[in-house]
């Protein structure tokens, strides 16, 4: 089966969350899985045809990032926040966009009790001052039943003001042993303060005492031989260790929190940061490096390097596995109150945790890639007659419209792998007119000479195109002197077109290389192919992302003159071909166009002059 160009089999099978990308980066759709692996596999046809189970990720989906989590619960919460932060075009948001139930504390009020709200309802509040918000939970039913279960252990109250001022004798739950009374002084304000703490402190994860409690009752119930019973506290337990469990994805607080998540193999290290602004997960990003030092002066450099440059926000708080070797002059040096913090428990130990599965998880798939990834390049050595295999493969894209500020693109790929930090992109000086060949022949020419001054040359040169392409690199390498570079080109597959004598059959993906006539047709289920088609796919995707950019860029100067909308806008570039050539043409030769006339076409002609 062909895989899709986003498609990774290397995905951890872990609970998590996936986020599906376009050729642009942006989030199109957020899913949830059990087994991210599996999850994703479901997404391609059973029928082996390379297409997907799902158009629109057939049609648009070129890139898919995952975020391990702890549990199925995380999972659902980190969905959730996800879907409201990306807010992606595909995914379902039911207009009421009800979130969560959390559980509310209210210091401020007389006797505290717990308050089920949702999250982003106005009685939630704000967490900070005198309240303080717990969750957000995933199962309403759960939480509700451990609500019931802590005020077995932690008997606050639970009945509104209204009916707590007008009591003259305790209610039933006292009796039972659900609520300590403090309606009718059965409790000091002091012993009830205490009791608020300690369900602070389970709520807060510490459940060690009401586990003990319904472990206690599940064991004497089936001592008992009431085994019903025993079920239900069992599965009360169960429901207490799904609800109160740390949200690592969910923070109870609004602190800009960083945590940095480390994974080691021998020399490689894998660095993956959480990111939690306003009380949401922002961002989650991996960065590999390779060093041999400790731990500890590792972290230093990474911090510096992350927060030193000022690129970076320095958030209020750093979450670190271990300190940082002069963690003192970081704290002091970077800008901001910055406090690193190395949690033994609690929420920031659950969130360092998630960061540190993340870490292990994306370093495993790196290195399982680099495995695939060399077994992958000498098979194209095979395959292209090599001598060495081409550790260093570079591919080449031109994009334009009718000519309007043609740019190009480099992408390259090293040992079979993406090598963000080679990637280039062009603006080609030399073209005059609407001609792919001479945009190709200029820019091979143009890397090929830097990669001589800097000793940076790849081993492998594919152009995306046909023959002709290859001769245009092949001319520009002479002319660099750049022989030791191999070069191919790949032709995208076809299908058949035309009708009877003059019909034209389909074809594969194909290869042309340098002094031989015939292409090298690949095969469709073939690694090498999948290989060449996503240095292809990514190429082009590199490319017109800067085209949008640039055409974006220089429209916006003609959308600034007056009486210029859409429509002008598209004519002008379509008489002229750029914005260049509008600037140095003639009042007459502007006036010209349709629907621009003597009076429009000199008031574009100074706009520009005097942008």
């Amino acid at each position: 089966m062909a895989e899709p160009v986003w498609w990774n089999e290397d995905a951890p099978r872990l609970p998590g969350v996936y986020l599906f990308r376009d050729g642009e980066a942006s989030v199109i759709y957020i899913g949830k899985a059990i087994d991210l692996r599996a999850r994703l596999s479901s997404y391609r046809r059973p029928g082996g045809d390379g297409r997907l189970a799902v158009r629109f990720l057939e049609r648009d989906a070129r890139s898919v990032e995952t975020i391990v989590t702890r549990t199925e619960s995380e999972a659902l919460l980190l969905e959730d926040t996800l879907i409201k932060q990306h807010r992606p075009r595909h995914n379902v948001r039911l207009k009421d966009d009800k979130s969560f139930l959390m559980l509310r504390l209210d210091h401020g009020e007389r006797f505290p009790r717990l308050k089920l709200v949702r999250a982003h309802s106005p009685r939630a509040g704000k967490p900070g001052g005198r309240s303080r918000l717990f969750g957000p939970y995933a199962s309403a039913r759960s939480v509700r039943r451990t609500l019931v279960d802590l005020h077995r252990v932690v008997g606050l109250r639970d009945c509104p003001d209204s009916v707590m001022n007008h009591r003259s004798r305790a209610c039933l739950k006292h009796q039972i042993g659900q609520c300590c009374a403090p309606c009718v002084g059965e409790v000091t304000a002091e012993e009830y303060d205490e009791l608020v703490a300690r369900a602070v402190r389970i709520l807060s994860g510490d459940t060690a005492e009401l586990e003990r409690d319904l472990d206690r009752r599940m064991r004497a119930a089936a001592e008992e031989l009431e085994y019903e019973r025993a079920a239900r506290w069992r599965d009360r337990l169960g429901a207490l260790r799904r609800t109160v469990e740390g949200q690592g994805v969910r923070p109870r607080d609004r602190i800009a929190r960083d945590v940095l998540g480390l994974a080691r193999r021998g020399e490689d290290a894998l660095v993956h940061r959480l990111a939690f602004r306003e009380g949401r997960m922002s961002e989650s990003r991996s960065h590999r490096l390779r060093s041999e030092l400790p731990d500890e002066e590792l972290l230093h450099a990474v911090v510096t390097a992350f927060y030193g440059s000022g690129r970076r926000e320095v958030p209020r708080e750093l979450v670190l596995p271990c300190r940082p070797a002069d963690a003192a002059v970081l704290e002091a040096g970077l800008e901001g109150d910055l406090e690193l913090v190395v949690p033994v428990g609690g929420e920031r130990r659950r969130m360092l945790d998630l960061a540190g599965e993340n870490a292990r998880s994306e370093l495993a798939r790196l290195d399982a890639e680099e495995e695939d990834g060399a077994g992958l390049v000498e098979e194209v050595r095979r395959i292209l007659g090599l001598e060495q295999a081409p550790e260093v493969i570079d591919c080449f894209d031109v994009s334009n419209l009718q000519a309007s500020h043609p740019v190009a693109s480099r992408v390259r790929f090293r040992r079979g792998i993406a090598d963000r930090a080679g990637y280039r992109r062009f603006k080609l000086r030399e073209l005059t007119g609407p001609d792919d060949f001479a945009a190709m022949r200029e820019v091979v020419g143009r890397s090929l000479r830097r990669g001589i001054d800097e000793a940076d040359l790849p081993d492998l040169v594919v152009v995306d195109g046909g023959r002709a392409q290859l001769d245009c690199a092949l001319a520009a390498r002479e002319e660099a002197g750049a022989w030791s570079v191999a070069m191919a080109g790949l032709a995208k597959a076809r299908p058949a077109r035309g009708r009877g004598a003059a019909r034209k059959a389909a074809t594969e993906e194909r290869l042309f290389l340098p002094g031989i006539e015939e292409p090298l047709e690949l095969p469709r289920h073939s690694a090498v192919r999948h290989f060449f088609e996503r240095v292809r796919d990514e190429a082009h995707r590199f490319a017109i992302t800067y085209h949008r950019k640039e055409r974006g860029r220089i429209q916006s100067r003609l959308d600034a003159v007056p009486g210029v909308g859409s429509a002008r806008r598209k004519a002008l570039l379509r008489r002229f071909g750029s914005v260049g050539a509008l600037e140095a043409a003639s009042v007459e030769e502007i006036a010209t166009v349709p629907g621009i006339g003597a009076e429009l076409a000199r008031t574009v002609r100074e706009h520009l002059r005097r942008g």
